[in-house]
Parts: structure tokens; sequence; C-alpha cells
């Protein structure tokens, strides 16, 4: 389905206009500014490197958008050619593996990887148990192979992320990445309880963004 963007830049350009930006969270950071679009040539050349596909929303956004900027929470992480490739760029966005984003992401529903870890010790038990168990459990939750299939798009600082799903399932939602809090990974849901895809999540935030800023 063609996804009509036209409307998108400028909704952000009038709400960056007004005052009080302070009011909506992230809007002091990205000041609503959108970068340019992708040419269909630099579209073309990101995805050979990528070695895939990018999911529709998110790929015509890019051609007929921006190629980062003004979104969710912080904005979003802006794609940047050096050296001859493609990257991503923010706080979190190197978590992005491009080696591994054919590979799915085999998830649907949530989970936290560390659900299955041993208990944790006692205090009274010493301090190398204690210790012992925090590293596995930062090995456990901080594992790359929990994110293969993932495009990490944004933050909500604390190292809290939200990403795209590229490969699997999910293709096309976006998830949250709450593993920084201990929670996980779980699907972005609408106000209809439903899985959000890129357009339904850049839409909602700008959405909200205007009614926060009138």
């Amino acid at each position: 389905m063609e996804i009509d963007w036209t409307d998108v830049r400028p909704r952000v350009a009038a709400l960056a206009a007004r005052p009080g930006l302070d009011r909506a969270f992230g809007w002091r950071w990205h000041e609503g500014l959108l970068e340019p679009p992708l040419t269909d040539a630099e579209l073309t050349a990101l995805e050979a490197q990528l070695g895939v596909e990018l999911p529709g929303e998110y790929r015509s956004f890019l051609r007929e958008v921006s190629r980062g900027g003004a979104g969710p929470a912080y904005g979003l992480f802006p794609l940047r050619r050096a050296a001859d490739r493609w990257e991503w760029e923010g706080d979190g966005a190197d978590i992005t593996d491009q080696a591994t984003l054919a590979q799915p992401f085999p998830h649907t529903e949530a989970f936290n990887p560390v659900d299955e870890l041993p208990e944790q010790p006692d205090e009274d038990d010493g301090g190398d148990a204690e210790e012992s168990w925090w590293e596995l459990h930062d090995r456990v939750a901080f594992s790359p192979a929990h994110s293969v299939g993932l495009i990490y798009l944004c933050h909500h600082g604390c190292a809290l992320r939200e990403a795209l799903v590229v490969s699997g399932p999910s293709r096309g939602q976006m998830w949250a990445d709450d593993r920084a809090d201990d929670q996980g990974f779980s699907p972005v849901l609408g106000d209809d309880g439903r899985p959000l895809t890129f357009a339904g999540w850049y839409r909602k935030w700008l959405t909200e963004s205007e009614q926060q800023l009138t």
C-alpha cells in the first residue's frame, strides 16, 4: 500500500514555528528539523550495502520525506554516508548490526532475555556470587543475538530505544528495547492495542505533538 507523506513536512514545520516547544518531549533536541530525503540512487546503494530491502513504509519515508531528524522521542537517527558506507548516527544507533539485518528477528510477542536466568543470589551469599550473577545477567541481556533483524531508529534517553523490524514475522513493526530497565523487548502498540508499523508510529507521534503544542 502506498503511503501519502505529503502532509508531514508542512505539519512538522508548522509545529517547529510554534512557541513552547519544550512542552513536547524531544522537540528542544531535534527542533523540528528534517534532513533531506534520499535520492533513488542513494536508497538503492543503501539497500545493496545492507543486503536487505527495507520495509515499505520506512523505505518510502526515506525517499519522500527525510533521512532523519524530527520524529519520536529525541528524533530519528539520521543516515549519514562516510567512507563510502551508510550508517545511522545517534545514541544507540551503533547497536544496529548491518551484517545481521537479513537474519529474522524471531519474536511476535514481548520477551525478556533475562527471564530464564537463575534466581539472583541473596546478599548474604557473598560478593563473588552476586558479581558473577550480574556478569551473567549482562551477557544474556545485552547479547547481540537478541537484536538481529532490527534497525534502531531513536532513543528515549537512559539507554531506552526503539527499533524497526526488518526481517522476520514482525517485519515492518516498531519494537521497544527496554533492556536498560530490565524489561526486555516489546512491540510498540497503538491506541487500539495493536503493534504499530513505522507509518503509524511516526504519525502517532506527529498527532500527539500537535495536541501538546496547541
